[in-house]
C-alpha cells in the first residue's frame, strides 16, 4: 500500500481558492478553519482540513495578515496593579481559559497592565497603532477610560463583566447577584441571624450585583437589611482585614459573614480567629470564586464557585468573532452604535458549601 502524497501544482503552492474549491466551500469558510474561528461544524472543518492536507496547502501568515490588516495578535488587558494581578486565583484561571481557547488558533496573547494614568496613555499609543487585532479587557472600574477609548478607535472588544446594565461592548460574567444570593439564603438556612457582607469596590458592577443579591436573600427571608453589616473594601486581604475590624468594632454579635471574594474571606478569617471567634461555630464564613485559598483553608471554607476558566474561553470565542466580523468586506469598525446589540453572557454560578458554614 503506498501512502497519499501531497498533491503538487506544478511546482507552485496551492492556493486557498484551490483548497475551497477541492473542499466544496467557499473561500471565507477555509479562512475561518484556518483562523481557529468557532463559527465552523465539525463536518465542514474537517473537509476543509482535508483538503489543506492533500493539497499540502501552507497558509502564508504574513502575507495574510498584511493584507486583512491583521496581526495574529490579542492583548489582555488588566487595569490593576500588578501586586493584584498576582495575588488573586481569579486572574490566573481567566489566563488559563483564554490559552485554551488560542491553542488551535494563530493568535498571540498579550498580557499588559493599565492600572495608572501613564500605563494608560501608554495603552492607548499602542492601540492606535493597531499593532494587535483586539482586547480582552479584564477586571473593568465603572469609571474606567479604556472601554470607551477602544469603541472610539473602533477596536474589537470583550469585557468579563459589565460596567453597568446598559453595557454596549459584548462581555462575559458569572451570575453575581444569584451566587450572592444563594450564599446569604445557605446562612439563613442554617439558622444565623446576624449576616454581614464585605463587599469588593462598590464601582465594580459585578461587586454591585454581589451586594444586590445579599440584600435580595434577606429580605426574601423576611429580614431587614441592616446597613451597618454592609462593609465595602477592595477585594484584597488586607481589604478584608480590615473591613473585618470595623464590622466586630460596629457589631460584635455578627454571627455570619459573607465576603465578596475568597481572598477576602481569607482576611477576614484572620481577624475572626484573633478576635476569639471560633468557624463556624461562633461565625460561619463564606467566601466567592471558589479558588484555591477556600479548599486550602482551616476549616475549608464555603464559596460561591464562579466558571472562571470556561469565562475566559467564552471571551476569547466572542473576540475572535468581533476581529472576524470587523476585518469582513463590506464592514468597516464604527464605534459604539455598531455594538448596541453585542452579545451579553451570564454563566451560572455554583455554591459550594464545606465546613466554614
Amino acid at each position: 500500500m503506498t501512502s497519499r502524497q501531497p498533491r503538487t501544482w506544478s511546482g507552485r503552492r496551492p492556493t486557498l481558492e484551490e483548497v475551497a474549491a477541492h473542499a466544496g466551500v467557499g473561500r471565507g469558510t477555509v479562512s475561518r478553519v484556518i483562523n481557529g474561528s468557532p463559527r465552523v461544524s465539525e463536518r465542514t472543518r474537517a473537509a476543509v482540513e482535508a483538503a489543506v492536507a492533500e493539497l499540502g496547502y501552507v497558509p502564508n501568515t504574513a502575507a495574510r495578515a498584511l493584507a486583512g490588516n491583521r496581526t495574529d495578535a490579542i492583548a489582555m488587558v488588566v487595569p490593576e496593579p500588578e501586586r493584584r494581578f498576582f495575588a488573586e486565583p481569579y486572574f490566573s484561571d481567566i489566563v488559563h481559559g483564554v490559552g485554551i481557547a488560542l491553542a488551535e488558533t494563530e493568535f498571540q496573547l498579550l498580557l499588559t497592565f493599565a492600572g495608572s494614568d501613564r500605563e494608560r496613555q501608554r495603552l492607548a499609543q499602542y492601540l492606535a497603532a493597531q499593532r494587535v487585532d483586539g482586547v480582552l479587557l479584564v477586571s473593568v472600574h465603572a469609571d474606567d477610560p479604556l472601554p470607551d477609548l477602544l469603541e472610539q478607535l473602533g477596536m474589537p472588544a470583550v469585557i468579563s463583566g459589565r460596567r453597568s446594565e446598559e453595557e454596549t461592548l459584548p462581555s462575559v460574567d458569572s451570575d453575581n447577584f444569584g451566587g450572592a444570593r444563594d450564599a446569604v439564603e445557605h446562612l439563613v438556612a442554617r439558622g444565623r441571624r446576624t449576616i454581614a457582607t464585605i463587599t469588593g469596590r462598590l464601582d465594580v458592577y459585578g461587586a454591585q450585583r454581589r451586594l444586590d443579591g445579599y440584600r435580595a436573600a434577606l429580605l426574601e427571608a423576611g429580614r431587614e437589611v441592616d446597613e451597618e453589616l454592609v462593609c465595602p473594601a477592595d477585594f484584597t486581604e488586607e481589604g478584608g482585614r480590615r473591613a473585618t475590624v470595623e464590622l466586630l468594632e460596629r457589631r460584635p454579635d455578627v454571627d455570619a459573614v459573607f465576603a465578596g471574594s475568597d481572598v477576602m474571606a481569607s482576611g477576614a478569617r484572620q481577624v475572626l480567629r484573633a478576635a476569639g471567634r471560633r468557624i463556624p461555630q461562633d461565625v460561619a464564613l463564606v467566601g466567592f470564586d471558589d479558588s484555591a485559598i477556600a479548599r486550602h483553608m482551616d476549616p475549608p471554607m464555603t464559596s460561591v464557585r464562579q466558571p472562571i476558566e470556561e469565562m475566559g474561553r467564552e471571551m476569547t470565542r466572542l473576540l475572535i468573532e468581533e476581529i472576524e466580523e470587523s476585518a469582513a468586506p463590506g464592514l468597516r469598525r464604527s464605534g459604539p452604535a455598531r455594538r448596541r446589540d453585542r452579545e451579553q453572557l451570564v454563566l451560572p454560578n455554583e455554591l459550594v458549601v464545606r465546613d466554614s458554614s
